[in-house]
């Protein structure tokens, strides 16, 4: 499935939103041109810029105005991967070169600095203050998550909640204001921006318990990295967190945990993915994340009854069943 094959009347919005990206990281630095260019060529699903117009489509659409929101939000995701792809020393993003392993760190870390202040010069052209305060939470909150991360690499003693906690700062916030933000942009109605923002929240938990999945059980062609890259950064995700509470299998994949940490993730992970995928973890995460799903398709029903509702559903249908 091609990334627009399922926004429909979008295609041509979602088109001119990339080239108005492509615009948004010009400036007067060669090396950041350079930078900034080489992480958008890269690609992507582009969501959350998609999230935005159609919530946009709840309201009085505009797509000169809904544009000082889908291209910021889209910026902000990308410069948080050049962040990540720095603390988790990863060479490859969607199968490129990160910008940190084409140039250096310190070139990446600037670079994502640059593409949030990119971020926020655009959204300020709109003069609606509850736009830019919840932008500016919702950084906060990454942050928050990106911290928490870091301080969890290797624990194998968090819970479930915890995990939940993270993945809602590092992913399913900025889904959640995308559909949210779109429809303020559009004056759409209170009780329609309040079940937008439910149903991206709870697509956003869904999608990155998918992506942790896909991360275990996917291979290096369809992610465009190898498989168990989150172990190797130390990266306890939701089948590892299910598989450990397995009485029998805990040991030895503490074992194996604490071999990949030992070597710095410069190891084979074979033998940790074979005994997560021996337990239930695979199937108790599949579980939550279609909890998610039942969430999101009960706030989508109480939608307003317009075509973009289908669309919506397209989407969450294509999250939950993606390869990549």
């Amino acid at each position: 499935m091609k990334r627009l094959d399922i926004f429909g009347l979008l295609k041509k919005d979602m088109n001119y939103i990339e080239d108005e990206l492509f615009r948004s990281i010009e400036g007067e630095h060669e090396l950041l041109n350079e930078t900034s260019m080489h992480l958008l060529k890269a690609g992507g699903k582009r969501l959350r810029p998609v999230f935005v117009l159609m919530g946009g489509k709840f309201g009085s659409y505009d797509l000169e105005k809904l544009k000082h929101v889908a291209v910021p939000l889209e910026l902000i995701h990308m410069a948080s991967l050049v962040h990540d792809d720095v603390i988790d020393d990863a060479d490859t993003r969607r199968g490129e070169l990160t910008v940190k392993s084409k140039w250096d760190n310190r070139i990446a870390m600037y670079t994502g600095d640059y593409i949030y202040a990119r971020a926020l010069m655009i959204a300020a052209q709109l003069g609606n203050p509850l736009i830019h305060q919840v932008l500016s939470k919702a950084m906060v909150e990454m942050s928050i998550g990106e911290m928490e991360q870091i301080r969890d690499f290797f624990n194998t003693e968090q819970n479930v909640r915890r995990y939940l906690l993270r993945i809602r700062r590092k992913t399913a916030l900025l889904i959640a204001i995308s559909c949210q933000l779109g429809a303020v942009a559009s004056d759409a109605d209170r009780k329609t921006v309040n079940l937008l923002y439910r149903y991206g929240y709870n697509v956003g938990m869904a999608y990155q318990i998918q992506d942790d999945l896909l991360d275990l059980c996917g291979t290096e062609k369809q992610i465009g990295k190898p498989p168990g890259s989150d172990m190797r950064q130390g990266n306890i995700t939701i089948p590892v967190i299910y598989a450990l509470q397995d009485e029998e299998l805990r040991g030895p994949l503490l074992r194996e945990i604490s071999y990949i940490r030992e070597r710095n993730g410069e190891c084979d992970v074979t033998g940790a993915i074979r005994i997560i995928k021996e337990s239930k973890g695979i199937t108790k995460a599949e579980e939550l994340a279609d909890r998610y799903f039942k969430k999101a398709f009960d706030a989508l029903e109480r939608l307003p009854d317009i075509r973009t509702k289908k669309n919506l559903r397209d989407i969450a249908n294509f999250v939950a069943k993606r390869s990549y």
